[in-house]
């Protein structure tokens, strides 16, 4: 990968799709996301990344982030997807996104956004996701409104243990 900024061996991002032997550095990056994401097994990912939208990775020496979206109309025994698909027709949910602790604040979460925004305007009018305020995120509920999400509602989850910030950003009448 090539250098850039200061001179520095800065390694650029390759972005693409996620691989099953992607699967234990992304699960990797989940459990050390907890419990700002749910802990998931292989099994729980392979059936994510079956229904998935867009499953992709941001690969430097390893995988350094990754963001996994469903589209609407998919069986998934989520509170939070549910939530959405009582609300809304058509949507994309975004179930997970997880950027590495050193490639925090590197640009990687920005930019697994912007390419899930591209693909998305093209098959639903809103995306969709949730942040924790119990037990709180404020770096991702930050990060969520600079990209242009707004609130739309909040919901106890896991059994009263958790709550969450429902966040949608509309794409426009796809």
């Amino acid at each position: 990968m090539a250098g850039a900024g200061d001179g520095g061996d800065v390694l650029l991002p390759e972005y693409r799709p996620a691989r099953p032997e992607d699967f234990a550095d992304v699960l990797a990056l989940n459990e050390a996301a907890v419990p700002h994401v749910n802990s998931i097994g292989e099994d729980v990912l392979a059936r994510l990344a079956e229904q998935a939208f867009h499953f992709e990775v941001a690969i430097t020496d390893s995988v350094a982030g990754f963001v996994l979206a469903l589209p609407s109309g998919v069986e998934y025994a989520s509170e939070n997807y549910s939530w959405f698909s009582a609300r809304y027709d058509r949507f994309v949910y975004i179930d997970r996104v997880v950027v590495a602790e050193p490639a925090t604040g590197s640009g990687i979460g920005r930019q697994l956004y912007e390419r899930l925004l591209t693909r998305s305007a093209e098959v639903a009018p809103v995306l969709t996701c949730e942040v924790n305020l119990h037990p709180p995120n404020p770096r991702s509920l930050a990060f969520h409104r600079k990209l242009g999400f707004e609130e739309v509602g909040q919901q106890l989850t896991t059994g009263g243990t958790k709550r969450v910030c429902m966040l949608a950003r509309s794409l426009g009448e796809a």
